[in-house]
Order: structure tokens, then C-alpha cells, then sequence
């Protein structure tokens, strides 16, 4: 099909897919279509006449606005289905109601899943880009790169930057991604949370050094990204309660003294104020978690664009 760049998958399943040069691309890209958003008119035509279908099977709200304003802004159209509005709910496969879709000639495919696997499924037998918005907790790449986008912006670059990532490892799919790209741009990363929390085997297969507790992974650290607690992928109770855990691993005045001078705080979001963090931790002057929206809908337009009309083909904004 027309134009993907050389070198590049097809699909957007998870970051282990792209290089660090690839990586770069995609924040270099989505820096130009930030300033794209500050425009007074915030519209480009790189994507006129193309078709996006936004497929969330599973609830979202940042990431399915993110996606949809991301594609307007491209000028593409936009047509959005959720399970409880297609036939799965009436006992459709997956697979049958991708191939419904496809017969109405969409460009990309974005999907959010709760199935671990299901956009890699579907990318296998669609000739469209499939772009992953979340599956089960599998991955989240396009959280991951607005986080690189994020870090890279506040820091200059990840690179060399000591990273913290404290929560629910063990069933966020933003953690994996994020620890991939991490460590793939040259950060350090380290993870924290309750036993219960954390996968076996985290430090071989990612190269991150694990904590059970939080302040040793916090000492230093040039950035922390605090993760909800994902009671949905949960079986059983994993902690005593939610009181138990802010007390030991929530983000408070007290433990940002820990961090290095200039730190700056992350949430993929929501935020449960009072568990994961303080009020006046969200509040201060290092949060960038509304940075961090504003980053996801140029990163999101910089892959629509790279994944469905690459520039050669003639597209990215005027500087």
C-alpha cells in the first residue's frame, strides 16, 4: 500500500518495534504539530480525504479524544465505534467486525482492547495501519512516546535521565511501554512497588532496577511517573487498602525532597488524588501531567502521519 517509510512496521503494536532513530523521528514530528496546535487555526491537510477508525472496545477518555482530535487536526475523518455500540456486543467476532470495517475502506485502524494481543491480531490480517491504543496490560506505546516527548521537552533530553516508575508494574501496560522506551533512549529506569506488584523477572527483561519500596527508586531520580492502581486487571486484593498504599508508596511533599533538584512528575492518568499523589504534588510546579495531554494529541498526529502518509509523500507543517 502507499507509503510506508523504509524500515518501519507496518503496525504500531508496542516501542520494541521501532529503533532510537525511529523514536526520534516520531518526537521531532510531534514537535512540529504542537506548534501546529497553537495556532489560531490548528488544522493542517496532511490527512485530507483519509478515513481513521477510532475501534475502543474497552472505556478511555484521554486516549480516544487524543486520537480523534489528533486526526481532525490532520484534516482526516473520523468514525468512532466502542463495543457496546457494535455487534460484538451481540456476539460478533473480533476478527468479523474488523473485516465489517474494513469494507468501508479506512486508511488506520486505532483500537483499545482489553485482550492482551488483540491489535497485534487484528494488524496480522488488516492491510491498514493498526495502531495500538492499549491492550489488556500488554502495552501503550503512544503513552509512552508523549511521556519520551514530555521528559525530552523538560530535560532536553532522556538520555542519561534517572527515571522512577512506582505503582501498579506488574498489570499497566504503560509501565512496559515506558520501560522500553526508556531504556531504549538512555535513560535510567527504575521501578517500585508492593511485591504483589511487580512482575518476576522485571530487571532481566527490561533492564530496570526493582524496589519494594519507594524511596529507594525515588533518591535522585530527574523524573517519577506514578501509576494508577489497576484494580480492573486485579485478582483479588493485592494491598490492605487505599490508605495503606498512599502511606507507603504515594507521592507526598515529603518524598518529592527526595528527588533530584528540578524533578518533574508524571501520570498517565487518571489520577486518584490522595492515593497516587497529593493534591499539592499535582499541583506544583514540576507536574507536567497536562503537558503531558497536550503532548499526546502531537504525538498521535506525528505517527498518523508517518504511519499513513509519510512526509515524502507531502506533508509536514510549514515551520
Amino acid at each position: 500500500m502507499k507509503g510506508h517509510l523504509q524500515g518501519w512496521p507496518k503496525d504500531l503494536i508496542d516501542l520494541d518495534q521501532l529503533t532510537e532513530e525511529q523514536i526520534t523521528q516520531v518526537l521531532d514530528t510531534a514537535k512540529a504539530f504542537k506548534e501546529v496546535s497553537e495556532r489560531e487555526i490548528k488544522k493542517v491537510p496532511v490527512l485530507r480525504g483519509k478515513l481513521v477508525v477510532l475501534f475502543f472496545h474497552e472505556n478511555s477518555t484521554r486516549t480516544r479524544l487524543s486520537f480523534e482530535t489528533a486526526a481532525k487536526r490532520l484534516s482526516a475523518d473520523t468514525l468512532a465505534i466502542s463495543s457496546s455500540g457494535s455487534s460484538m456486543s451481540k456476539g460478533e467476532t473480533l476478527l468479523d467486525t474488523a473485516r465489517n470495517i474494513l469494507a468501508m475502506r479506512p486508511d488506520a485502524l486505532v483500537i483499545r482492547h482489553g485482550a492482551a494481543g488483540a491489535p497485534s491480531f487484528l494488524g496480522r490480517r488488516l492491510p491498514v495501519p493498526v495502531l495500538n491504543a492499549g491492550d489488556g496490560s500488554h502495552a501503550h506505546p503512544t503513552q509512552a512516546l508523549l511521556d519520551l516527548l514530555t521528559l525530552r521537552e523538560a530535560k532536553g533530553s532522556v538520555r542519561g535521565l534517572r527515571v522512577a516508575i512506582v505503582g501498579d508494574i506488574a498489570h499497566s501496560r504503560v509501565a512496559r511501554s515506558d520501560m522500553t522506551g526508556l531504556v531504549k533512549m538512555g535513560a535510567e529506569v527504575r521501578v517500585a512497588g508492593p511485591p504483589s506488584m511487580l512482575s518476576p523477572g522485571l530487571a532481566e527483561e527490561y533492564g530496570v532496577r526493582v524496589f519494594t519500596r519507594a524511596e529507594p527508586a525515588l533518591e535522585g531520580a530527574d523524573a517519577v511517573i506514578m501509576l494508577r492502581i489497576q484494580l480492573e486487571r486485579q485478582r483479588g486484593s493485592l494491598f490492605p487498602g487505599a490508605r495503606e498504599y498512599s502511606r507507603v508508596y504515594g507521592l507526598d511533599t515529603a518524598r518529592t525532597r527526595l528527588l533530584a533538584p528540578g524533578a518533574v512528575v508524571l501520570h498517565p492518568g487518571p489520577v486518584n488524588q490522595g492515593v497516587e499523589m497529593t493534591p499539592e504534588v499535582y499541583e506544583s510546579p514540576g507536574s507536567l501531567i497536562l503537558e503531558q495531554v497536550t503532548n499526546g494529541v502531537a504525538v498521535r498526529m506525528a505517527l498518523l502521519c508517518l504511519m499513513v502518509d509519510p512526509p515524502e509523500s507531502g506533508a509536514l507543517p510549514a515551520r
